[in-house]
């Protein structure tokens, strides 16, 4: 069901995924770490968000959900920055689609709907591959197969934050949230390795 939405999707942007230079260059090691960044901070404010949101605190999931569309924007900016505009919107459109897929697993996991939160996952999932094959056509070095089980992982992990704040687990809640958020890093390095050796003269060695 997720392929047949995202598919027509991905068919669209790859037509405009061409290398555009928009800005001026940077170090390698700049790019890797803003994407940590931006990427650790993802992790973290979801598990703000699913928080707030299993807690019944509509305010806190309010403005939870606000700072993390603002990071999801600052992704996007990033990835505007190397491949065009019109390709960092695209991947904004198509990342903001997993937070879609955990907010229904939050809201599926507090309802206790086991229908809902099987499909949740199975669109968590799909998204990872399609995710993945939307990369991989913007850059010849990230293999799809290897970036698709790096998003599962993620998205998994973040399930299991959900799993665990809903049963009332905080230890087992926390540990498991700085685990996936350490795992971003494993997401991190390899795009920022893959758009310098893509774009080497825009992304010099420090």
């Amino acid at each position: 069901m997720l392929r047949t939405r995202l598919l027509p999707i991905g068919a669209a942007l790859a037509a405009v995924l061409a290398p555009v230079v928009v800005a001026a260059a940077q170090s390698a090691a700049d790019l890797r770490v803003g994407l940590n960044h931006r990427l650790v901070e993802h992790a973290y404010l979801a598990g703000a968000t699913t928080a707030a949101a299993l807690g019944g605190r509509s305010d806190d999931a309010k403005a939870a959900t606000a700072a993390l569309d603002a990071n999801s924007l600052d992704l996007a900016r990033a990835i505007g920055t190397v491949y065009g505009d019109e390709t960092g919107k695209a991947f904004l459109d198509l990342w903001r689609q997993h937070i879609v897929f955990l907010i229904d697993y939050t809201r599926a996991t507090a309802g206790e709907n086991p229908r809902m939160r099987d499909d949740a996952v199975q669109n968590l999932l799909g998204y990872a591959d399609d995710f993945a094959a939307f990369l991989a056509s913007a850059n010849p070095h990230l293999p799809e197969a290897a970036v698709a089980e790096l998003l599962r992982t993620h998205v998994r992990g973040l399930t299991t934050v959900v799993d665990a704040q809903a049963d009332g687990n905080a230890g087992p809640a926390y540990t498991s949230l700085r685990a996936v958020g350490a795992h971003m890093q494993s997401i991190a390095d390899p795009l920022a390795a893959a758009i310098s050796k893509q774009f080497p003269g825009r992304f010099a060695a420090p």
